[in-house]
């Protein structure tokens, strides 16, 4: 699979994550996005920055239980719930978030 942003070839692979982790960047978050049926918001963008300090940090991609408790403690309880998650990147969070956020999947995600 590829998408084309900015006249630039992004390879995926078969359930959409970047291949070549390289390749990310906010016009790629943006149609990655738009894959998903999601528009990114302001609190979308918190999340994936977020993620992306979690990966730079851990060298992973969180399940869903770690990315709960790591936004908890980044950005307080009010955040850090499945519910809240759930909102932003309905059915599976932490799979949909960490594509948009051009990390790979999470070992736990279906």
């Amino acid at each position: 699979m590829e998408m084309i942003v900015d006249q630039q070839t992004i390879l995926l692979d078969k359930e959409g994550f970047l291949k070549d982790l390289s390749q990310w960047n906010p016009q790629v978050a943006e149609q990655l996005a738009n894959n998903e049926g999601i528009a990114l918001s302001d609190d979308h963008w918190e999340i994936i920055d977020l993620l992306q300090q979690f990966y730079r940090e851990f060298e992973l991609s969180p399940a869903m239980r770690p990315l709960v408790k790591y936004v908890g403690q980044q950005l307080g309880d009010d955040k850090g719930k499945s519910i809240y998650l759930l909102a932003l990147f309905p059915g599976s969070p932490a799979k949909f978030a960490a594509k948009i956020a051009g990390l790979p999947k999470p070992d736990n995600c279906l």
